[in-house]
């Protein structure tokens, strides 16, 4: 039977079959990346629920894992060399799987880089970006009368709808075919109606990036990771 005791956090998260990958996420648009990607490829794997409050994700036994206290995090109890390894960051998690599986991450060097500068736009741009719009615009930076900060962000998502409106012209998937960057963007374009923040971003006139988003939410596997692991 595998053997995970070296990961302090299996401590507070005991796995139940640790010979199968563990999940340690929440259903944020960075938690999920991992856990649709995960539905996508059908690996093994279980989930642990692991809140945003300190009390979790500031926990020694979390931060062993990531020191970086963010979710998601993973253990895969048959790593590269065969042993365990532990991967914190949701992009690095995507490729780690993507390698891992063979799935979702191209097959040639040209269809590789493709993905990957677009999976590197969603973690330097859309999702901090966006992440900074849902505080300043719905939780507590709207509490800030001045006005430039909620405003610097609404300008950027705009740029970034715009980046991605003009990408999806043509095709029905950012990179061409279905890959660990719509992994990565979808949930973050789902995010903006979370924020109340379509009338302000002017939604609408991105006809393009709606249908992405339709088409993203319609696979079965996305509505299966969107709920992983359950909040309740």
């Amino acid at each position: 039977m595998t053997d995970l005791s070296q990961f302090p956090i299996s401590r507070r998260w005991p796995a139940s079959d640790p010979s199968v990958l563990q999940l340690y996420s929440f259903p944020t648009p960075n938690g999920v990346k991992a856990s649709i990607m995960l539905e996508e490829i059908g690996l093994p794997y279980e989930a642990h629920k692991v809140t945003l409050s300190d009390v979790d994700v500031k926990s020694s036994e979390f931060l062993s894992l990531n020191p970086n206290n963010k979710i998601p995090a993973i253990i895969d109890p048959n790593g590269p060399d065969g042993a365990p390894i532990g991967i914190f960051e949701s992009g690095a998690i995507l490729l780690y799987l993507g390698e891992k599986s063979g799935q979702l991450i191209g097959t040639t060097a040209r269809e590789k880089t493709e993905i990957t500068q677009w999976l590197m736009f969603q973690m330097g741009g859309l999702g901090p970006m966006l992440g900074q719009l849902g505080f300043f615009y719905k939780f507590a930076g709207a509490e800030i009368e001045d006005p430039r900060p909620r405003d610097r962000y609404i300008g950027e998502a705009k740029r970034l709808l715009a980046v991605l409106e003009g990408q999806l012209a043509d095709r029905d998937w950012i990179a061409g075919e279905y890959s660990i960057a719509d992994i990565a963007i979808g949930p973050w374009l789902r995010g903006i109606d979370f924020y109340g923040a379509q009338d302000v971003l002017g939604w609408d006139n991105h006809p393009n990036v709606i249908a992405y988003l339709d088409r993203f939410l319609a696979r079965p596997a996305v509505q299966r990771g969107l709920t992983i692991p359950a909040r309740d």
